[in-house]
């Protein structure tokens, strides 16, 4: 268990069922009150997580190997970008949209056997902080940590967009976490044995005649030489470009990151929108009631009025 206790509080509380968030963080606050009012209040004050953050820290907590294989292609990938290795970043830029891919259908897979669709909308979010995760070294710091409120997004490699990833996550010591995973069955062992066989057949050898292989020796030289010319010509061919592919790989891995970003920023729009035509609805029943009741009440202002006025 992790010594600081609101961590350790955020851990078991950001395991949770979505639908079972709000009732247990509640619960363990009132709990906690009497012997520490001070703790009670930061964990009620924890926020419910968001649809793709929760499908992020479940993903962490089922399928943790999965998600450092993540991370490791990203610690590769920022590598390869420091050092500009233009052969390493094509390499990796291909493996990390396939990874992330990859790692969010199978999330979504775990999110729907927890009971829960997760829309294509969320799903994106998903993606869009894996990613951030791999250019990002503190984005992948709070993704590990599965104490995520919020997704998180990174518009180049080392700079993040909110400002600081911290904010996405339940408590400032989540950066460094790791949660205790829940690890699914292990996965059948597919391989097989060779036979060790080998064929073999009778030792045929020729005896070539001297002047036939000197003869062979000195072409072969020839062609050896002729050879490494056009390999050295090509070797800086190769070297000129080598610079121009690693700036347009770059180039091509912000843009990727950054319509990711807007990918996420959409997706919350929408999520804000659905929260704010939930409130106009209960904010018009409200007013309907308001003005039922100030109705009433103005009726029997009148009525209290006209029965003073008969008795003057």
């Amino acid at each position: 268990m992790p010594a600081d206790p609101l961590l350790a509080a955020a851990e078991e509380l950001y395991g949770l069922l979505p639908g079972e968030f709000t009732a247990a963080r509640d619960a363990r606050a009132k709990e906690l009150k009497a012997d520490d009012a001070d703790l009670a209040a930061r964990v009620r004050r924890l926020k419910r997580p968001s649809s793709a953050a929760w499908v992020l820290n479940l993903l962490v907590r089922r399928e943790s190997g999965q998600v450092d294989e993540v991370l490791a292609v990203g610690r590769a990938l920022r590598e390869a970008q420091e050092g500009l290795d233009g052969a390493a970043l094509r390499q990796l830029t291909a493996q990390r949209r396939q990874l992330t891919a990859a790692v969010t259908t199978r999330a979504r897979r775990l999110a729907r056997e927890s009971g829960h669709r997760v829309t294509d909308a969320v799903a994106e979010q998903v993606e869009a902080s894996l990613t951030a995760a791999m250019v990002d070294e503190a984005c992948a710091a709070v993704v590990r940590s599965g104490l995520l409120v919020a997704a998180v997004s990174a518009t180049a490699p080392g700079l993040t967009d909110p400002a600081d990833p911290v904010d996405a996550a339940a408590v400032p010591a989540a950066a460094g976490f790791v949660p205790r995973a829940v690890e699914g069955p292990p996965a059948p062992d597919d391989g097989a044995d060779g036979d060790g066989t080998r064929g073999g057949g009778p030792d045929l050898r020729v005896v070539p005649d001297p002047d036939a292989e000197a003869k062979a020796r000195a072409a072969a030289q020839e062609a050896l030489d002729e050879a490494d010319e056009v390999l050295a010509e090509a070797e800086q061919a190769a070297g000129g470009t080598d610079e121009a592919v690693a700036d347009l790989e770059a180039r091509g891995l912000q843009l990727s990151s950054e319509m990711d970003e807007l990918r996420r920023r959409l997706a919350e729009l929408e999520e804000q929108a659905e929260e704010t035509d939930e409130a106009l609805e209960q904010a018009e029943e409200s007013q309907g009631e308001a003005h039922e009741a100030l109705a009433a009440a103005r009726r029997d202002r009148d009525a209290a009025a006209a029965a003073l006025d008969a008795l003057s």
